[in-house]
């Protein structure tokens, strides 16, 4: 005998037969989570035409939205989405009334570089667009797709209305964790003073051209844009152990001797140890993918020929975030003005990068930031520098 179509049945709204912690708690990550439960979604007769979801986080700071994590019957049909929300009527007008959109019909009319007709190109004939929000805060957006024209019926709805909630769910408390995270960092680099370098622009630049640089040797090696978004928000922390240096040798305004060089050198393990201590006594130990987090912050100084510090690791031995955060890091501080330098030109940094290409840096993070200069131009007007501080590139 066939089950009927799941419909809402606690108070809640989330339906008999699967509880909303079982899923917050299932290991792995959360695009593994949304395949699985995309999986047991299309097991009900009726919800076997849902061939795809997808959900996008919408950035408040930069007015932005991108793709977070999506689960689709066969290959991956669509380009992440990324682009300013004011480019989107459609997720503007959702955004702000709460109020899902429903496309039974998705016309040949609209242009193929609209959300709409990347979406008929690729066989899709429905779709639904609801907000992720919570207290006051958008966190983003969740897109259901099918391949059926008029699936997105009443009772597809309301038989799709728990399963939408609990997505809802996984997002926004993984979504609050990592902020959480990011809102105690912050909080501690203000009251030790940080230096304006490493709490405006240049964490700005040097997190977006790691997305950039994530974006695409993330394809190369099989991951998903769950660890894009990660490696975005965790770049900003690499350097969070500099709040325990000196002043005498953070703000020193010539080369530091070696002796000082080494207690510099510490600020990799004490940024560790700060890591922890704040996962630890802010009841973080849910963080979403704190090893990536860990991983950005211990190993952005190792160098791909095994010169780096702490752990002279080399080649792939090292983990690919800092990888990518060290060659992002290193670039910025080159084409931006400081007290004891002018700013290198992007061409002058992009040569001495290529230099060092299999040296102190991954070839293929190098080839992914150079090979398009006007994404780099373009992040570097979106966020203008600032007054300078006063450490030198490479510390």
């Amino acid at each position: 005998m066939s089950r009927a179509l799941p419909v809402p049945t606690t108070e809640d709204g989330f339906a008999d037969g699967f509880a909303e912690d079982s899923w917050i708690e299932h290991a792995g990550g959360l695009e593994e989570r949304l395949r699985s439960l995309h999986a047991e979604i299309r097991d009900w007769p009726g919800l076997e035409n849902l061939h795809r979801i997808a959900v996008a986080t919408h950035d408040a700071k930069g007015g932005r939205v991108r793709t977070f994590v999506q689960s689709n019957v066969g290959p991956r049909p669509l380009d992440p989405l990324s682009g300013r929300i004011a480019d989107y009527p459609l997720l503007q007008a959702v955004a702000a009334t709460g109020r899902p959109w429903v496309d039974n019909a998705i016309r040949s009319a609209s242009p193929s570089t609209a959300p709409g007709g990347a979406l008929l190109q690729k066989g899709f004939r429905s779709r639904y667009v609801s907000r992720i929000h919570r207290q006051g805060s958008l966190y983003g957006f969740l897109f259901l797709n099918s391949k059926k024209q008029g699936f997105f019926s009443e009772a597809i709805i309301a038989a799709l209305t728990p399963y939408r909630r609990l997505i809802d769910v996984l997002v926004t408390s993984e979504m609050t964790s990592m902020r959480a995270m990011l809102a105690a960092v912050h909080t501690a680099l203000e009251v030790s003073h940080y230096r304006d370098e490493e709490t405006g622009a240049h964490l700005d630049r040097m997190s977006h051209y790691a997305q950039l640089i994530a974006a695409k040797v993330a394809v190369k090696h099989g991951l998903s844009d769950e660890f894009v978004e990660y490696v975005l928000q965790y770049a900003p922390l690499h350097d969070v152990g500099k709040v325990a240096v000196p002043d005498s040798i953070l703000l020193k305004p010539g080369r530091l001797s070696p002796e000082e060089f080494e207690v510099m050198k510490t600020h990799v393990t004490k940024g560790l140890d700060i890591i922890n201590a704040m996962i630890r006594d802010h009841g973080l130990g849910a963080l979403p993918h704190a090893a990536i987090l860990r991983h950005v912050v211990g190993y952005h100084h190792e160098a791909f020929d095994g010169s780096g510090y702490p752990n002279g690791l080399s080649g792939a031995t090292i983990p690919l975030e800092a990888r990518i955060v060290a060659v992002a890091d290193v670039f910025d501080a080159l084409t931006s003005e400081r007290p004891y330098k002018a700013a290198w030109s992007n061409e002058a940094a992009a040569s001495f990068m290529r230099e060092q290409a299999g040296l102190k840096f991954d070839p293929d993070c190098v080839d992914a930031l150079l090979s398009d200069l006007s994404a780099v131009t373009t992040i570097q007007h979106q966020f203008h520098d600032q007054p300078a501080g006063l450490v030198l590139p490479g510390r």
